[in-house]
């Protein structure tokens, strides 16, 4: 989180790739583990459904050479406890 106040806050999360060869179009999914829900997003095309969030690269962000990374980030309101995602998988991959 970057910033947060009393029933909101706003993140920047960074895809990056750690394998040794390029990932042409990207896609994050994690689950929020409370009542988390995003309100607009950048640099990347983001959706969610209950606590489940998809979120794709925005075609000009889409390739990722071996190393490399892109970020997007997003705005969104909660109640109550808002508690980190514990995982996050890329391209249906668990990651790290």
């Amino acid at each position: 989180m970057e910033n947060s106040w009393g029933n909101g806050f706003t993140a920047t999360v960074a895809v990056k790739n750690t394998g040794a060869s390029a990932i042409s179009g990207w896609i994050l999914g994690w689950a929020f583990t409370g009542d988390q829900r995003i309100s607009s997003a950048w640099n990347a095309t983001v959706s969610q459904s209950g606590s489940t969030v998809t979120a794709r690269d925005a075609g000009w962000n889409g390739t990722l050479a071996a190393g490399a990374s892109a970020s997007f980030g997003f705005q969104a309101t909660y109640a109550g406890v808002n508690a980190a995602p514990a995982r996050f998988a890329l391209n249906g991959a668990i990651c790290s």
